[in-house]
């Protein structure tokens, strides 16, 4: 398990004020990084009695890293996050480095609900290896997260850190969708260097792209069931938790979007919808680790309160799969 010495270490920097910024990992210049490609948003195995299996996680990157994937996503949305301690969000981040190919990227969820805890969690998330912050919005108190609120704090955020950071609108979860106004201004930002935008509205990762189009910044796609139209409209990527059993398929589409085969990318799109809804708005994280365990990874159990589907739902999830052809 990680020390303390790294929550000692952000915590003395931290200590100097949020005002200003601190020492060399904070001066807001971090390394410029193309995020365009596929990413899948690594779940978080766990043992029967609920405890992180590093040994689980470590297997499934093996197999996801024989995939022509640009990286991981870790500790997203379908990570579990929420769930899990803040040594416990390191530490798996920290493993995945360790067992994934050096030639991909590791993209790592640091949002937290406070901005000094956001720093903090970023800091500590390039110290144990990544490449780049996907932060998400904070939200519990969502009707004071105004754009001027929420341009503030990416903007402190993005000051402090010493790697990338990508912008994550997950509004599913959320409650809160990232006003196109507040991500105009912080495309702006030299170590803001795209979104993550799970939302579903392609006019709007439309306008994203559009209004942006002058900044070093890219836009992902946060779903496969969208995917080719979001590559349509200007996305050069997308994280989607359908990656994690059809990796192969969903880089498949993303080369024949890239290659102008539209009519062919049209009929895969198509055959991906279903399982894509089944994984992610219907089953949620239970349907895809179920999945997983269907395609050879480990998927296992969540975290409580997540409960094991029933099995009138697995028999749903099956079908889904089944009925195009992916099982």
């Amino acid at each position: 398990m990680l020390g303390r010495g790294i929550w000692s270490s952000v915590r003395q920097g931290l200590s100097r004020g949020l005002s200003r910024k601190v020492g060399a990992w904070a001066s807001g210049e971090g390394r410029k990084v193309d995020i365009a490609g596929i990413y899948p948003p690594v779940t978080t195995p766990f043992t029967a009695t609920a405890e992180v299996d590093y040994e689980k996680l470590e297997e499934n990157l093996h197999k996801l890293g024989t995939l022509p994937f640009r990286g991981f996503v870790v500790q997203g949305s379908n990570g579990e996050f929420p769930f899990l301690t803040s040594s416990e969000r390191l530490e798996v981040v920290s493993r995945v480095r360790q067992a994934m190919p050096k030639d991909k990227l590791l993209l790592a969820g640091s949002g937290c609900e406070s901005t000094q805890a956001t720093v903090e969690m970023t800091v500590s998330m390039a110290q144990v290896g990544a490449d780049a912050a996907i932060v998400v919005t904070p939200c519990y108190y969502r009707g004071r997260m105004s754009s001027a609120a929420l341009i503030h704090h990416y903007t402190k955020v993005a000051d402090l850190s010493p790697i990338p950071v990508v912008l994550y609108s997950v509004p599913a979860n959320t409650g809160l969708d990232l006003p196109v106004d507040a991500v105009v201004t912080l495309s702006q930002h030299p170590n803001i260097v795209g979104i993550k935008d799970s939302g579903g509205d392609v006019t709007k990762m439309g306008l994203l792209v559009h209004k942006t189009r002058r900044q070093d910044f890219q836009v992902l796609a946060g779903s496969a069931g969208f995917l080719l139209a979001s590559y349509a409209v200007g996305a050069v990527g997308g994280v989607c938790a359908l990656a994690n059993v059809l990796g192969a398929q969903v880089c498949q589409l993303e080369r024949l979007c890239l290659t102008g085969q539209w009519e062919d990318a049209r009929k895969l799109q198509h055959r991906l919808i279903e399982p894509n809804t089944a994984v992610t708005r219907r089953f949620g994280i239970p349907g895809l680790k179920k999945t997983m365990d269907w395609f050879g990874y480990y998927g296992g159990p969540c975290r409580a309160p997540l409960q094991e589907l029933s099995p009138k739902d697995e028999e749903a999830l099956h079908m889904d799969f089944s009925s195009n052809g992916w099982l």
